[in-house]
């Protein structure tokens, strides 16, 4: 399972979270005391940010032909990537595709990809 986001930990449990003010969004898979449920397999709970024990961005990183990327999504065994690496000749060579300006994004085979880790930022 790959993560991008914000995760907090709150009462030694670890949610995704997402900042709100002086708020967190807490986000859980099945219903909760206090959560609501915001679509099928979803539940939120708002509590104050004084309330959390840790707060951090969490992201999957990974290498591919030996260069640096983030995970942004799996699907059917293929990692769409972003490339971290900032030269723009070697995103060039590997076929990658521009998606903004210095941003370099591609689909890569699971089975190709090493270094497999989760980076707190």
């Amino acid at each position: 399972m790959t993560r991008d986001g914000y995760v907090a930990r709150w009462r030694g449990r670890e949610y995704q979270a997402s900042p709100d003010g002086d708020d967190i969004r807490l986000y859980q898979p099945g219903p909760g005391e206090g959560f609501t449920e915001v679509r099928p397999g979803r539940y939120v709970r708002v509590v104050p940010a004084a309330e959390v024990e840790d707060l951090a961005y969490v992201r999957t990183t990974c290498t591919w032909q030996g260069q640096p990327f983030i995970v942004l999504a799996e699907h059917d065994g293929w990692l769409r990537l972003e490339y971290t690496g900032g030269r723009w000749p070697v995103a060039e060579a590997m076929g990658l595709e521009a998606f903004d300006f210095g941003v370099y994004q591609g689909w890569a085979p699971a089975t190709q990809v090493a270094d497999l880790g989760e980076q707190r930022v």
